[in-house]
């Protein structure tokens, strides 16, 4: 892969010219005119556009239904039972203790979003979606858990006006209060009922996404030294471990986490390479020595002071001439613009902190905390993670 360097500081969006944003607005008026609509679903030439526009604000009002036909396949486990081939309605619905109306029923939903697909014989088999679900517990654990942030956006408005305490604030047990004009009333318990071994679990499961990300997009084995900070259970330094052998290995994480992190080290034999440290990167010193400092979906989940605060903490602790490497979701991607912005936009609010980020805004932070020579690392799927590396500034305040 070849990296593409970056300014260090937040470029200038550039400025739309005028007639642009006049054109633009000329679109508007248009197709807010009903009797517009009406012409343009009519005539050839623009009869093609206004059905896709059509078709695309209907998905926006369906999404929900979409993603709850998805989560009933996952609950009955209807791409597993598919995944050694086609079966009849009969079999399905006897399998997931569903009569065979609703089996139908749930059957030609998800074959209309492409996650099965009706075969001559009128068996069903995995389309497309679904038989990239089968052996993919990530995917499935987000999707279960997704029931919390369903039941937090029941009320978007309050949600954004913070009139009530979102159970994903209470799930992520270190989200703090809301920054910003967000204030939840009272004081806000963020005790979970799992404990951090509820987060922990669920970064877990995702994590192999992620780090394919990382491994196949970043040169490893050109360092002799990984310090993993707030690194969960240790998914991503064990992958990183097997991916460059030479590689000694630490993990900065909450004491709580730290546990977990060491057995999982230790149980995949790489006990002695690794060094397990517990401790909070908001309060306590990092440990010093790693050539390669990794924050793997780390600041988007924490406020601006937050994260500069993490990154000073890094900028000390860093071997001279190390890198530090950034990899996470992303605002303002091409082509991914609604995960960033929207979904992850939403999803964090209702967390209690942290916010998506441009590329830019990143890389502006990172020249505040003492990095320069940013540099961007294309990576295969950029909804999943997108990579920034920086060097250390040899002098100046940090």
């Amino acid at each position: 892969m070849t990296a593409e360097p970056l300014l260090d500081g937040t470029p200038a969006a550039p400025r739309m010219s005028g007639w642009l944003d006049r054109l633009r607005d000329l679109r508007n008026r248009k197709v807010a005119d009903p009797a517009f609509r009406r012409w343009a679903a009519r005539f050839p030439l623009t009869r093609l556009f206004a059905r896709r526009q059509a078709a695309a604000l209907f998905d926006l009002t369906a999404g929900f239904v979409y993603s709850q036909i998805l989560r009933a396949c996952v609950e009955v486990e209807l791409f597993g039972l598919l995944a050694p081939g086609p079966l009849a309605p009969e079999v399905i619905a006897a399998r997931i203790g569903l009569s065979r109306e609703a089996t139908l029923r749930l059957l030609r939903a998800a074959s209309s979003l492409d996650l099965v697909e009706p075969r001559r014989d009128g068996c069903f088999a995995l389309g497309p979606l679904g038989a990239a679900m089968v052996a993919n517990p990530g995917v499935a654990a987000m999707i279960r858990h997704h029931d919390m942030l369903y039941r937090d956006l029941e009320d978007p408005v309050a949600l954004l006006a913070g009139r009530f305490q979102p159970e994903l604030n209470r799930f992520w047990a270190y989200a703090g209060d809301r920054g910003g004009d967000v204030r939840l009333p009272g004081p806000a318990d963020h005790a979970d009922s799992l404990g951090h071994a509820g987060y922990t679990a669920l970064m877990a499961a995702s994590q192999a996404f992620v780090a394919a990300e990382i491994l196949d997009a970043y040169p490893l084995g050109r360092h002799r030294h990984i310090l993993d900070v707030g690194g969960g259970d240790a998914s991503f330094l064990i992958a990183a471990g097997a991916h460059a052998p030479q590689l000694a290995l630490s993990l900065f994480e909450l004491p709580e986490v730290a546990g977990i992190a060491r057995e999982r080290l230790a149980a995949a034999g790489l006990g002695r390479r690794s060094t397990v440290i517990g401790g909070s990167f908001l309060a306590d010193p990092l440990p010093g020595g790693a050539d390669l400092v990794t924050l793997n979906r780390i600041l988007h989940d924490h406020n601006d002071d937050e994260v500069l605060t993490l990154l000073r903490a890094v900028r000390r602790a860093i071997a001279p001439g190390g890198t530090l490497l950034v990899a996470e979701p992303m605002a303002g991607t091409q082509g991914a613009r609604a995960s960033g912005d929207a979904y992850f936009g939403f999803y964090l609010l209702a967390m209690g902190q942290g916010r998506p980020r441009t590329l830019e805004e990143i890389s502006a932070m990172l020249a505040v905390a003492g990095f320069e020579h940013v540099t961007a690392w294309p990576t295969h799927t950029p909804l999943i993670a997108r990579l920034l590396t920086a060097k250390p500034r040899c002098s100046g305040p940090f």
